[in-house]
């Protein structure tokens, strides 16, 4: 095996986009736009949440944990991305190779678990609205999100490592624009038949249980919601799930699409299609729709944008 990957130890070549140039350039400036939107979007989400106290509950502590993943999950594939598309180098390091590799894994696999985690959030908050501050105590949830990483972690190693065995024969060509788990089976030269049916299952386990878990705890929600006598109260409630739906949905229907669908069909232009839509514009859309239909989001938002612009008012006076 080590003599029959020897070749790719040098480095990757990625594709992407190469039999588009026209396309390249256009697509750059797409990725950049949408990449400072992510970084500006999700770190407003996590400063406004951090800095008013109103907005320390569970909730928003689970979400800041989604604006961080959000950030750490397009930086990991943007700066390399940029480079691919903006000159003819379409080369990546073998090392840096590996590393997206598992961290792509890695992060993508704890938002499949994350937004099951705040689904049930929701359920409780809605359904046993008396019990919520006990049940989501801090100690919880903090448990919560270490298990979602720790296991994710875990996800990761064994599949990224299993990938990592297969003999490569010296294909070192990648017809993607990243390192990802489907591309780099797809360069073996043996049987990975096996191989798929591990990462099979185990997208079974990370994709479709964590989504029938959000669809039944949505149904229990949308009855609690028919029940409730308050109209406010409905309101609340169905903007608050409606924007979590919404996430699910885009998130989820993007995933299954691209990794859980029988013989692999989607073109090659298609899936790196996907691809980018769910690395680059789903984590850009994540601030907009969860902040849009949040009243209590957008007062914290607006009171961090009036305390930066006293801060700077402050500032200029000083000089």
């Amino acid at each position: 095996m080590i003599n029959n990957n020897h070749s790719s130890l040098h480095g990757f070549i990625l594709l992407g986009f190469s039999d588009h140039p026209r396309l390249e350039m256009v697509l750059s400036g797409v990725v950049v736009i949408f990449y400072l939107i992510t970084l500006v979007g999700n770190t407003a989400i996590i400063l406004a949440s951090l800095l008013d106290s109103r907005l320390h509950t569970p909730m928003y502590f689970f979400l800041r944990n989604l604006s961080f993943l959000d950030l750490c999950f397009t930086t990991s594939i943007v700066p390399q991305m940029l480079v691919n598309l903006w000159g003819p180098d379409k080369a990546i390091s073998y090392v840096g190779c590996i590393f997206q590799l598992y961290i792509y894994m890695w992060l993508g696999s704890i938002e499949c678990l994350l937004l099951a985690v705040m689904s049930y959030d929701r359920f409780t908050a809605i359904c046993k609205p008396l019990h919520y501050m006990v049940i989501m105590n801090p100690h919880l949830c903090l448990k919560m999100i270490i298990m979602v990483w720790g296991i994710s972690l875990a996800c990761s190693l064994l599949l990224c490592s299993l990938t990592l065995q297969l003999p490569r024969c010296g294909n070192n060509i990648i017809n993607h624009f990243l390192c990802e788990l489907p591309a780099m089976i797809k360069i073996s030269c043996v049987d990975t038949t096996k191989v798929e049916i591990i990462v099979f299952a185990l997208g079974i386990v990370f994709v479709i249980t964590p989504l029938l878990l959000i669809l039944i705890s949505c149904g229990y929600i949308a009855r609690a919601v028919v029940r409730m006598k308050s109209k406010a109260g409905q309101r609340k409630a169905m903007n608050t799930c409606g924007s979590h739906l919404t996430v699910v949905s885009v998130f989820y229907g993007t995933v299954i699409y691209l990794y859980l669908q029988p013989g692999n069909s989607a073109s090659q232009d298609q899936g790196k299609f996907l691809a980018l839509f769910y690395t680059i514009i789903t984590p850009s859309l994540n601030p907009l729709i969860y902040t849009l239909r949040n009243k209590d989001m957008k007062d914290a938002l607006k009171k961090l944008v009036r305390v930066d612009y006293e801060a700077t008012k402050m500032n200029r006076n000083w000089k």
